[in-house]
């Protein structure tokens, strides 16, 4: 029994032991991607390694990195108003918006999505797709740590170029150039829309290809943007 309890002992010391060490590093790749921009992401690496093994024909994998300054404002206050109208304003966690969601929960009514862009984020650049809780409390703490190393800007800047706005397309300059043939600087309000109206589904939805309820959304969220005050909601952050 003593040797059993002694590699149970040391199975347990060598999992906390790479769990630290994984926080520790994640830790340090957070601060350093505050001026760093990411390469990559774990959905971008899960994405490009399930197409390469599946053969997917017409792969045309995009993501092309675009500085704040770069990208139209239009595009940021359309991503800030169909996912997280709040986003200046939280810390991380849109309470409000978990609250509705629990409430439908509750009601049997469809479940709304409450995560924030910084969750999104977090999730994006370091994690997998699913529901688990151990995934979410990853995600959790992972969003911690990004609201406290990066400034609203940096966060809604990353988001805007890691962004999945399609199949295999990636950022808002790469969707900017394959559905309208120009930079994602002169994106105009109802462009950046339909761009953000994708975002809950882009393999689901396509902008070159709009559903009636694509378009329909696509208002809603230019409804929002000028509900929120235009451009200067998210000028405040520069």
């Amino acid at each position: 029994m003593r040797p059993r309890r002694s590699l149970r002992r040391r199975l347990r010391r060598g999992l906390v032991g790479i769990l630290l060490g994984w926080v520790a590093i994640t830790l340090g790749v957070i601060v350093l991607l505050r001026w760093i921009n990411p390469p990559t992401t774990a959905f971008i690496l899960q994405d490009r390694i399930g197409a390469a093994l599946a053969d997917e024909p017409g792969y045309d994998f995009r993501m092309q990195w675009r500085a704040w300054d770069r990208i139209s404002p239009n595009a940021a206050l359309a991503v800030v108003a169909a996912e997280d109208q709040r986003f200046p304003l939280h810390h991380g966690f849109d309470f409000r918006q978990i609250d509705k969601a629990l409430d439908d929960r509750r009601k049997g009514a469809r479940v709304r999505g409450a995560s924030t862009i910084s969750q999104q984020v977090a999730k994006n650049l370091f994690l997998w797709p699913g529901q688990s809780w151990v995934r979410k409390g990853l995600e959790a703490a992972l969003t911690i740590a990004i609201e406290i190393a990066w400034p609203k800007q940096r966060i809604l800047e990353i988001y805007l170029n890691i962004a999945e706005f399609g199949r295999a397309t990636y950022g808002v300059e790469a969707a900017s150039q394959r559905y309208y043939r120009k930079s994602a600087a002169g994106l105009t309000s109802t462009e950046a829309a339909l761009l953000a109206a994708v975002l809950p589904s882009p393999r689901r939805f396509k902008v070159n290809a709009a559903t009636p309820y694509l378009r329909q959304r696509q208002a809603w969220i230019e409804q929002q943007m000028r509900s929120l005050g235009g451009t200067a909601y998210v000028r405040t952050m520069d």
